[in-house]
């Protein structure tokens, strides 16, 4: 029976995190007083292992694949839309193109396993492992072969993003479908309730709510209680971009890189990483508070303080691509402010 590929990840050393927090609090400032920014300064730093840290090449690969439970209608949108974007993603017309160029994201997109033929030539990185999943009512979503094959794909992916100059990775993701694969992922792998964690996707009304739960309870009830292994539970009800996500974010881990996690599917994503390789948790930064309703009770799960809440549901890396400012405010106040000491400043009575 194919196995997980050998993952290795080295949780950051912890020996420098004093002299990172003497640092951060002897700034110009009283202590705290830049509270997340603080929090995220101090994580950086000990992921690069640098009391100066730098942030280089941003890169944003989004995943793009079908899901054949779409057909069961649990999304307002067809499948035919998750092509489409893809072809909207390549001309650079969609909101996550508009944010990445903003703010110098270096961009590509994924055919992880979307349901078209797309002419060899788009700029499109071509690495399909199927014409859309399976329908998971039915039968599981794929094999084992090929969520290990998506695993490797997505890991590669990453270390080929680092080698190229980058030690920040965000990863998007589009396809029709994919806030049910999240919800059961989230199911399976937090014991999150389905119901909790279901929510409207691409604007489900209250009807098309209800039947959705209702179809992933169903979709629940075939796969069975656990506990399942987390290849096992891939296959079953992940999706080709999910699973290829999922290698990327061990793949960046691997060669010490910052991961932005955007919304719902980006944190089930991950959820499926910890479950390979634990110490990928220490390299991941939150960038948003997703509107869709699993999100925040996944990322308590995750005890993970996200940096923005700006509603978003949009999914296709969106929410990270716009955290990356306080990614560079964090580096920025932690290399150029100023020291007590630096500016003649009496830090005892500042604080």
């Amino acid at each position: 029976m194919p196995a997980l590929p050998s993952i290795t990840i080295h949780a950051p050393d912890p020996a420098i995190l004093p002299a990172l927090r003497h640092k951060i609090d002897r700034k110009t400032k009283p202590l705290g007083a830049l509270g997340v920014l603080e929090a995220l300064a101090l994580q950086i730093g000990l992921i690069q292992q640098s009391l100066t840290p730098s942030l280089r090449r941003p890169s944003l690969t989004i995943f793009a694949a079908d899901h054949g439970l779409a057909r069961a209608g649990v999304s307002l949108y067809p499948p035919e839309v998750t092509p489409q974007m893809v072809y909207n993603f390549l001309a650079g017309g969609a909101a996550t193109n508009i944010f990445a160029r903003q703010h110098g994201f270096a961009l590509q997109v994924v055919d992880a396993g979307v349901n078209a033929d797309f002419p060899s030539d788009l700029p499109l990185r071509h690495e399909k492992l199927g014409f859309g999943t399976a329908n998971t009512l039915e039968a599981p979503a794929m094999s084992r072969t090929q969520a290990i094959q998506g695993l490797e794909t997505g890991r590669r992916i990453a270390h080929e993003e680092v080698e190229k100059g980058s030690n920040v990775l965000a990863f998007g993701e589009m396809g029709i479908g994919n806030t049910s694969s999240a919800t059961l992922l989230s199911h399976f792998l937090a014991d999150l309730p389905i119901a909790a964690c279901t929510g409207r996707g691409t604007g489900l009304d209250d009807a098309g709510l209800a039947r959705k739960i209702a179809t992933l309870e169903a979709v629940a009830a075939r796969v069975g209680p656990g506990p399942h292994e987390v290849l096992d539970i891939l296959a079953e009800v992940g999706g080709f971009e999910v699973v290829m996500m999922t290698g990327a974010m061990l793949g960046a881990a691997e060669k010490g890189a910052l991961i932005v996690i955007d919304g719902f599917i980006a944190s089930a994503a991950l959820l499926a990483a910890m479950r390979i390789a634990p110490a990928v948790r220490d390299y991941a930064v939150f960038g948003h508070r997703s509107h869709e309703g699993g999100h925040p009770l996944l990322l308590n799960h995750l005890l993970a303080t996200p940096l923005l809440q700006l509603d978003l549901r949009l999914g296709e890396g969106s929410g990270a691509v716009l955290a990356w400012p306080l990614l560079q405010a964090a580096c920025g106040f932690l290399n150029e402010m100023a020291s007590f000491e630096e500016a003649g400043v009496s830090g005892e009575a500042a604080q």
